[in-house]
C-alpha cells in the first residue's frame, strides 16, 4: 500500500507555467513531494512497542485531558459517526454543524480559491485570514504564508473527534484564538476498523475514494490512509450571466497520512504523525488555474503519569500557485491578467506543557510555545499582448513564542477558571521587489523595518451547577492575532479588483464577554444558549479606496468596473448575539439544532469613515443547522438542512448575496457484514447559493445539487 500511495503523490498532476524562476518552482514541487514521500515511508515502517506482560496501559493516541475549566466556555463536540455521515464528504461542511462558525465565502474546497478559505466565528467578519485557531493533534494549521485553512488536507475518514470552543482567549492555545478554537483529533482503534474502503461516483463525473488501515500491537498502534477526490465541475458563473468564456470548473485532489503511537513508559507515549496532501482547481475561466501542495510532520510524547506533561513539535512546508484572470463585459474571452506562479512557505514549531496533579478539584497547565514562518510570493503581472512584463517577489518571516498559565477550581457545584499567557512577536526580513522582464530594471525595492511587540491575554470563567439538570457559565477573555504575511507584503489581484498590502498592519486584539446556560432536562436531551459580546479592534480589513480606471499606489493601474482597495486596521468589529444548540439521542435515533444569530458593526473613522456602522462584509446576521438521523449497526440515515441569511459581498454593503437553505442527505444499507451501499445528496433541491459578486455585478455560485452512489468496506 505504500508503493502504491508514493505512485499517487508522484502521478499528482501540475500545472506548467513561464517565465524566469520555472526551474526553481519544479524544483520546490519535487521537493515537496520527495519530503511528503518519505514521511509517509517513514511512518509506515515505525513499529508500535508491544505492552510488558501484565500492564495495563491505555494509549489514546490525544494530548493531555481536557481542561475541567472548559465547562465554563461554549463548546460543541462533534463524534466520528456524525463526522463520516457527511453528505460532500468534506471537514467544510462537517464544521458548519456548529452554526456561527463560517468560511469567508459560502464555496467549498472543490471550486473556491484556496486563498478564501480562512474561517472565523461570531460574527468579527473576516478577509480571507482566520480569526478562529485550527490544530490537528496539537499542531496548528494555518498557511503560514497567507493564513487559510488547506481543507482538502483534511479526509473524514481519519477524523476521531472535532471540539469547537466558541470565543477567544489566547491564553491556552495560542495566538490566532480570537473568535474561537477548533481542535480536531485523528482517529485511533476506538473509531478505526482495521480495514476501511470508501468509492463513490457523483454527479458531474466525479470520484471520491478513502482508503485506510489500523494495525495493533499491544498497547501501541498505526495507521495508514489515504483519499482522493476529482470531479468535472461545475460552471461557477450562474447560468443567466454566462458567456463563451465561461466553463466548468474541475478539480483533483489527493491526501495521504501516517501515524503511529508507542508506548515507551507504562504512563508515556510517543505520538508520530506524518502527512502530505496535492490540491489542484480551476476558477471557470482560463488563466485561474490554482495548485496547492504540503507536507507535515509532527512528533508529541505525552506523559500520564504524576507530573502530567506533553512535548511537541512539528514542521510544515507549502506550496501554492494560482491564475487570475479578467472576463470582458461580454463574456466572451478571458484575458490573464497575473501568474501567482510560486508562493514556497514553511512552518516550525513546537510546545511543551505541564500538568502537575495538585489533589481532587485542582487543575493547573503551564507551559510555553514557539512559531515561526516564513515565505514568499513569486508572481508575473501586467500582461501584454498575452505575456507578462513584470514581475514581482514578496514575502518575509514572523516569529512569535509566549509562556502561559492556566488553573481551574472545583468545589462542589462551582468550577472557577484562569488562564493567561504573554507573547513576544516579531516581523523580519520584509521586502518587495518588482522589475520588468525585458531588462530586470528596479520598479520597487522596499525592504520594510523590522518589528516586535509583546502582548498579554488570557480567559477567565465560571461555571456553577444550581442543580444536575441546570448549570449557568459565564467567561471572560482577551485575544490577538499577528498579520499574515499575506497581509503585510503582497499585492494581489481578483478580475478587475487589486488590493495593496500593508507591512504596518498592526496585530488584531478581541475582548469579549459571553454568559450561558446548560440544561439537560432527561437522559439524551441537552439545551445550551449563550449570549455574547465581542471588540476585535485594529481590525484588517480591505477597505475601499477608489475606483478603475485609473493607476493607485502599491497596484498600478486598475481598468474600469475594477476597485481599488488597501489593507488597513479600522478601529474596530462589535459583535453582540446568541448562540443556541440543542441534541437528542433516543436509542437509534437523533436530532441537532444549532442557530447563532449576530449583530456586528464596524466602528472607522478617518479614511475608513465611510464604513462606520457597517456590517462586515461575508458576515451572515443568522445561521442555522439542524439534523435528524437514525442508526442501526452499520446501517444509516440522516438529512441535514441548513440556512444562511442575507450577506454583503463588500465592505461598503453595496452589493448583497442573497439567503440560501440547502438540504443535504445520507444513507447506508449494510449488503453484509463488511459491506454497504452509500447513497449521498448535497444541495438536494439545486438552491442557488451565492458566493460572490464581482465589480461589474457577476454572480458566483456554491455547488449545486450534486448526488453520489458508493460502496464501504469494513473489516
Amino acid at each position: 500500500m505504500a508503493d502504491a500511495l508514493l505512485r499517487l503523490c508522484r502521478a499528482a498532476r501540475h500545472f506548467s507555467h513561464a517565465g524566469g524562476d520555472l526551474t526553481a518552482a519544479a524544483a520546490r514541487r519535487r521537493s515537496i513531494k520527495r519530503l511528503t514521500a518519505a514521511l509517509l515511508l517513514a511512518g509506515t515502517l515505525a513499529t508500535p512497542a508491544i505492552a510488558q506482560e501484565g500492564e495495563e496501559v491505555v494509549v489514546r493516541g490525544r494530548g493531555l485531558a481536557p481542561r475541567p475549566g472548559d465547562k465554563a466556555a461554549s463548546v460543541v463536540t462533534l463524534d466520528a459517526a456524525r463526522i463520516r455521515e457527511n453528505a460532500s464528504n468534506r471537514l467544510e461542511s462537517v464544521l458548519a454543524d456548529v452554526a456561527g462558525l463560517q468560511q469567508f465565502r459560502r464555496a467549498d474546497s472543490r471550486s473556491a480559491n484556496p486563498t478564501s478559505q480562512g474561517i472565523s466565528l461570531r460574527g468579527i467578519g473576516g478577509n480571507a485570514s482566520s480569526r478562529a485557531l485550527l490544530i490537528l493533534d496539537g499542531v496548528p494549521q494555518t498557511d503560514p504564508f497567507g493564513g487559510w485553512v488547506p481543507f482538502p488536507a483534511y479526509a473524514t475518514d481519519r477524523i476521531g473527534a472535532i471540539r469547537v470552543t466558541r470565543g477567544g482567549g489566547s491564553g491556552y492555545f495560542g495566538p490566532g484564538a480570537l473568535a474561537g478554537t477548533v481542535e480536531i483529533d485523528s482517529s485511533g482503534p476506538r473509531d478505526q476498523p482495521a480495514l476501511a474502503a470508501d468509492l463513490a461516483y457523483g454527479s458531474r463525473n466525479s470520484v471520491d475514494a478513502t482508503a485506510s488501515a489500523l494495525l495493533e500491537r499491544g498497547a501501541g498502534f498505526a495507521t495508514l490512509s489515504a483519499a482522493y477526490a476529482r470531479g468535472d465541475g461545475f460552471i461557477p458563473t450562474v447560468a443567466g450571466q454566462r458567456g463563451p468564456a465561461d466553463r466548468p470548473a474541475p478539480y483533483e485532489q489527493f491526501s495521504a497520512a501516517a501515524r503511529t503511537v508507542v508506548t515507551v513508559a507504562p504512563s508515556t507515549e510517543l505520538q508520530a504523525n506524518v502527512s502530505g496532501f496535492t490540491d489542484t482547481r480551476e476558477r471557470g475561466t482560463a488563466f485561474t488555474a490554482n495548485r496547492s501542495e504540503g507536507a507535515d510532520a509532527s512528533l508529541r510524547v505525552v506523559g500520564r503519569g504524576a507530573l502530567g506533561w506533553s512535548a511537541l513539535a512539528y514542521l510544515q512546508t507549502r506550496a501554492f500557485a494560482s491564475q487570475f484572470a479578467s472576463v470582458d463585459a461580454a463574456r466572451q474571452t478571458a484575458t490573464q491578467t497575473l501568474d501567482q506562479y510560486s508562493t514556497p512557505a514553511t512552518g516550525i514549531g513546537g510546545r511543551i506543557e505541564l500538568a502537575p496533579r495538585l489533589g481532587n478539584g485542582r487543575d493547573l497547565r503551564f507551559g510555553a510555545d514557539i512559531r515561526r514562518v516564513e515565505g514568499r510570493t513569486q508572481e508575473l503581472y501586467t500582461y501584454v499582448a498575452g505575456l507578462p512584463t513584470r514581475r514581482r517577489v514578496a514575502g518575509g518571516a514572523a516569529l512569535n513564542w509566549g509562556i502561559f498559565g492556566d488553573g481551574t477550581l472545583t468545589a462542589g457545584a462551582l468550577t472557577l477558571t484562569l488562564g493567561g499567557r504573554v507573547d513576544r512577536w516579531q516581523l523580519t526580513d520584509g521586502s518587495l521587489r518588482e522589475t520588468t522582464l525585458a531588462n530586470g530594471a528596479a520598479l520597487t525595492t522596499s525592504d520594510f523595518a523590522d518589528r516586535a511587540g509583546t502582548e498579554w491575554t488570557g480567559r477567565a470563567g465560571a461555571a456553577w451547577t444550581i442543580a444536575p439538570p441546570l448549570t449557568l457559565r459565564t467567561s471572560a477573555y482577551r485575544g490577538w492575532r499577528l498579520p499574515t504575511l499575506n497581509e503585510l507584503y503582497r499585492p494581489f489581484r481578483v478580475g478587475t479588483d487589486a488590493v495593496a498590502a500593508n507591512a504596518l498592519l498592526a496585530p488584531e486584539r478581541l475582548t469579549g464577554i459571553d454568559g450561558g446556560v446548560t440544561l439537560v432536562p432527561v437522559g439524551g436531551v441537552s439545551l445550551t444558549g449563550t449570549l455574547f459580546w465581542n471588540r476585535l479592534t485594529d481590525a484588517i480589513s480591505n477597505v475601499t479606496a477608489g475606483r478603475g480606471p485609473g493607476t493607485f499606489p502599491g497596484v498600478g493601474f486598475v481598468a474600469a468596473g475594477g476597485t481599488y482597495r488597501v489593507r488597513q486596521n479600522l478601529d474596530a468589529i462589535e459583535s453582540t448575539g446568541v448562540e443556541l444548540d440543542a441534541r437528542w439521542d433516543h436509542g437509534p435515533w437523533f436530532a441537532s439544532a444549532s442557530w447563532s444569530h449576530v449583530n456586528p458593526h464596524v466602528r472607522a473613522t478617518g479614511s475608513a469613515a465611510a464604513l462606520d456602522d457597517l456590517r462586515p462584509a461575508q458576515t451572515p446576521r443568522d445561521l442555522v443547522s439542524t439534523a435528524l438521523g437514525w442508526r442501526q449497526q452499520d446501517a444509516a440515515l440522516s438529512a441535514t438542512l441548513r440556512h444562511s441569511a442575507a450577506q454583503f459581498e463588500d465592505d461598503q454593503n453595496s452589493r448583497t448575496l442573497a439567503a440560501a437553505t440547502t438540504l443535504d442527505g445520507y444513507a447506508a444499507l449494510p449488503l453484509t457484514r463488511r459491506i454497504a451501499i452509500e447513497a449521498r445528496a448535497e444541495n438536494v433541491f439545486d438552491a442557488r447559493v451565492e458566493a460572490g459578486i464581482s465589480g461589474t455585478g457577476v454572480v458566483e455560485r456554491a455547488t449545486p445539487r450534486t448526488l453520489w452512489i458508493g460502496v464501504r468496506l469494513r473489516s
